[in-house]
């Protein structure tokens, strides 16, 4: 028997064998409240096989390789699936040079089409408690549950035994919008002290982590936060992850729009596979639905200005499905009766969105595999549609050229209604077209890229069935932090609170994790978590701000009045000690690093000045350092790459590689010819660091480093006076609210004034130290000089 036709039959057994009961004709579901659903006949999930068995070893990738692609389909593809990454729904426009019927140099293929979609070798091993780990292929599947399983590397070489015993497992939760209610995080923060290691981590993608679970606590853990109306499942894997939005819980329509739709897109691109209640739930629902769930009928923020989605969760799950199994005849529904949108073997890589309103950029929009800019009609009140991006994404691999980070590009606008189809449509065109035979090119940013972003658009409107439009214009993206009091604007408060490099802790005097406890427990509230890893303690009545204030000075967490900027705009990925994939540390210096980095411009007369500085451990990029002003990449023990040149509002451009393997005790030899160039040579004291590195270029930097004599930048010191640093703007608050500031005219901002590049920095030097958009001030400035003229 061909070795192909042998994993075929492997593949069989153990996949679910599920029954169409009748076709589905639904119609698409648009993203509008008012939307009609027809009902139509749905697939009937039930488990026809359960076997009990040993450890799985690994598929050798011989076993895959074969020229035979009837033969490959058959391995990859589910009984009944038509369409997948080796029968695509439809054609590329323009030929790739991988082939996705060879994936012998790929062992995570073979392993999720033989996992009987997420259970297999996964349900064996958890019920085998002498094995405090599991192996490599389980781990694989695991991953798409929400959990990586890890060890203590701080006794790799001190303690072989100790190191030997610590395997142990991270949990992320899938959190839409950063957001997490207070049943879910008082269960997740008992969770931590009884069966993790006694903290919790904001993580750069607004999710929740918990670490230090050992495997017999490991389904206690996953059940417990299921339960309580949370997850993990989307947390990592091969499918859709955890949906970023601003983390403002403002009640302006946009924003809540922006909210719903996050909500929605998480569900909708859920694992339709029920091994997840299976492995972890004994197949019983859990007592509470999904938060996320609930805010799609009820509301997302205090005072709800949006229609719900639905008027009942019943209602909801119906619309979703319908939505979800809904079939245009256009290749995206694979035929897959377990996994229609998936397929067996998934999507080749993470698949990342983002949902953002126009110009606040607190969640780093162009590094997403899909960004949505939510398009509000002219009355402020009314979704109208979206702006789509498409092809971000941060990871690389250090000496491999053919990796790199890359921003997304302008896909086009739809209308509200579109939504779900063209969603659809981008992740059929990734599931079918990314590079499968290559995992370190797998992700969509490299199809977007190989293809080009036009012959992309070409094939994902193949599978959406109608065009893109023209995207509508926005404006200037601004990088906000959302720290310190804020009103909702339905007359409650938010506080966002700093949490260096987003650990969650009990320290000494500082007892952050115990502070938002006993916030929670008091007053009920939800917390949501920002992109920097800070978090938001939402629903504040104006009453009770003094005792919330209270609450966090007494246990030791500082006011933002008293954070330094450097360390505001600063992240850092956790790095050692845990992570496997970690060359140097990260999270556990970061904060030196920013005390070295301040004390240096100091000493030069740059008294206060900061940028945004991130550090990672590796080069995959979880604390998104390409996109930084100034970057430290991992590159082997107490040893950085060099990133410059990044936007300060992360406004579309990555930055660029300036130095292998700097010590990270010569930090502030390195660095000084560098930000003395930076204080001499910039156009005046608004230009920032990042703007500055890219403007002059690494020729010029190179050059200057090359003549500098050490020790020139603390002689005659000049010292310069800085304009205050705003992160946070103030912003109009209730229903008609649009903008930064409060609008001066009415209707959407569609024409375009030409001016100087003198003119447009002085403007936009002159709307940062007032926490504005450009848009806005310039809007100021021309109706007050018209009435004067």
């Amino acid at each position: 028997m061909p070795a192909s036709q042998a994993v075929a039959r492997t593949g069989q057994a153990c996949a679910l064998a599920v029954l169409l009961s009748a076709s589905c004709a639904t119609t698409a579901f648009g993203f509008s409240p008012l939307s009609a659903f027809h009902g139509g006949s749905l697939f009937q999930k039930q488990s026809a096989c359960v076997r009990s068995m040993g450890r799985a070893p690994s598929i050798a990738p011989m076993m895959v390789a074969t020229p035979d692609k009837g033969d490959i389909a058959a391995s990859f593809m589910a009984p009944g699936q038509k369409y997948g990454p080796q029968m695509p729904g439809q054609p590329l426009p323009t030929p790739v040079d991988y082939d996705n019927t060879n994936l012998d140099k790929n062992k995570v293929e073979p392993t999720k089409s033989v996992s009987g979609h997420l259970r297999f070798p996964l349900q064996q091993e958890m019920q085998d408690f002498e094995d405090i780990s599991i192996s490599h292929d389980a781990m694989i599947i695991l991953k798409h549950h929400g959990s990586y399983m890890q060890q203590n590397r701080d006794l790799q070489r001190s303690d072989k035994a100790g190191y030997a015993a610590s395997y142990q497992f991270m949990l992320r939760l899938k959190n839409p919008c950063g957001k997490i209610d207070a049943k879910t995080y008082q269960t997740l923060d008992d969770l931590s002290k009884n069966m993790g290691q006694g903290d919790l981590r904001a993580t750069t993608r607004q999710a929740w982590q918990i670490h230090g679970v050992r495997k017999e606590n490991l389904k206690a853990v996953i059940a417990g936060i299921h339960d309580a109306g949370g997850s993990t499942l989307g947390g990592c894997g091969d499918i859709n992850r955890n949906i970023m939005t601003p983390p403002a819980p403002l009640t302006d329509p946009a924003y809540q729009h922006a909210f719903q739709t996050a909500n929605f897109i998480s569900e909708l691109f859920k694992p339709s596979s029920p091994a997840f209640d299976e492995l972890w739930m004994d197949g019983k629902k859990p007592s509470n639905p999904e938060y996320w769930v609930k805010d799609m009928v009820e509301g997302t923020t205090g005072k709800n200005h949006i229609p719900p989605l639905a008027n009942s969760i019943e209602e909801l799950n119906k619309k979703i499905t319908e939505a979800r199994l809904y079939d245009s005849g256009k290749g995206i529904i694979t035929g897959d009766p377990e996994e229609p949108l998936y397929g067996r073997c998934y999507l080749p890589r993470k698949f990342k969105i983002a949902v953002t309103v126009p110009g606040d950029n607190s969640m780093d929009i162009f590094i997403h595999d899909v960004a949505l800019v939510v398009i509000m009609d002219e009355d402020g009140q009314t979704l109208k549609g979206y702006n789509v991006m498409v092809g971000g994404g941060m990871g690389r691999t250090h000496n491999k050229e053919s990796t790199f980070a890359r921003v997304n590009e302008m896909l086009g606008y739809i209308d509200k209604d579109d939504l779900t189809e063209a969603m659809k449509a981008i992740l059929a065109a990734q599931r079918d077209h990314g590079n499968r035979q290559v995992r370190a090119n797998a992700r969509l940013k490299y199809l977007v890229h190989t293809l080009g972003i036009d012959n992309f658009r070409t094939l994902a409107e193949q599978y959406f069935g109608k065009k893109f439009q023209k995207a509508i214009p926005l404006p200037e993206w601004r990088m906000i932090d959302w720290l310190g009091w804020h009103p909702q604007g339905d007359g409650d408060w938010f506080v966002g609170v700093n949490v260096e490099q987003g650990r969650v802790k009990d320290e000494g005097n500082f007892k952050l994790k115990t502070a938002l406890r006993t916030i929670v427990d008091k007053y009920g509230s939800d917390l949501r978590l920002t992109a920097n890893q800070n978090v938001v303690i939402c629903g504040i009545k104006t009453k009770d701000k003094a005792d919330v204030q209270q609450i966090l000075t007494s246990h030791g967490v500082k006011d933002i009045k008293e954070i330094d900027a450097m360390t505001r705009k600063s992240i850092a990925c956790p790095a050692f000690p845990l992570c496997g994939l970690a060359q140097a540390e990260a999270e556990r210096v970061m904060p030196k690093f920013n005390e070295r980095v301040a004390a240096q411009l100091d000493k030069m007369g740059m008294p206060g000045e900061s940028f945004v500085m991130r550090m990672t451990g590796c080069p995959n990029g979880c604390a998104r350092p390409y996109m930084a002003e100034l970057a430290f990449v991992g590159q082997g023990p107490d040893l950085y790459q060099i990133w410059m040149g990044g936007s300060p509002n992360q406004d579309g451009r990555t930055g660029w590689r300036w130095k292998d393997k700097m010590k990270a005790d010569l930090l502030e030899e390195t660095m000084e010819p560098v930000f003395y160039m930076w204080k001499t040579q910039r156009k005046n004291k608004s230009e920032r660091f990042g703007d500055f590195t890219s403007r002059v270029g690494i020729d010029a930097i190179n050059a200057f480093v090359e003549k500098y004599e050490a020790g020139t930048a603390y002689k005659n010191v000049v010292v310069e006076k800085l304009a205050p640093v705003k992160l946070a703007p103030k912003r109009a608050t209730g229903t008609k609210a649009r903008g930064a500031a409060t609008r001066l005219t009415t209707g959407p901002r569609k024409q375009q004034v030409r001016v100087t590049d003198e003119l447009h920095q002085l403007l936009k030097s002159k709307a940062e130290a007032n926490g504005m958009h450009i848009s806005d001030l310039v809007e100021q400035v021309l109706v007050k000089g018209i009435k004067n003229v």
